[in-house]
């Protein structure tokens, strides 16, 4: 079992920039993902950003340049920095967790492990 708590979430005006934090608890077998989906109001979930044991990371195009996952020293928080940020990426993030992905970008059935979502708007 793993349990996953977002923080980080709230407001910002456009161009401004928020630090999202995914709590990890219980056990990841050595092969696993990270990773950030994001589903706006009355849309599907969408992937964002991933990263997986080794620490190699993967962007959608939507976000790549501007948004950076990462994870802290021990492996128990997982980050995702959001630069430049558009309107468009007002949403509630989740964190998600996996053994492993098939296709690329991942959907979200390949995630067993769910937060439970922070809020980001961005507006003016």
């Amino acid at each position: 079992q793993v349990d996953l708590v977002e923080s980080g979430g709230g407001s910002v005006q456009p161009g401004g920039s928020l630090r999202l934090s995914c709590a990890i608890s219980g056990h990841l077998v050595s092969q696993h993902c990270l990773g950030w989906f994001r589903q706006a109001a009355g849309k599907e979930r969408m992937p964002v950003a991933f990263i997986d044991e080794i620490e190699t990371t993967r962007y959608t195009d939507s976000v790549k340049g501007r948004f950076t996952i990462s994870q802290d020293n021990t492996k128990n928080t997982l980050f995702l920095q959001m630069n430049s940020l558009k309107p468009e990426d007002t949403a509630m993030y989740y964190c998600a967790a996996t053994f492993s992905y098939t296709t690329w970008p991942p959907v979200s059935s390949d995630f067993p492990y769910w937060g439970q979502g922070t809020q980001v708007t961005v507006s003016s």
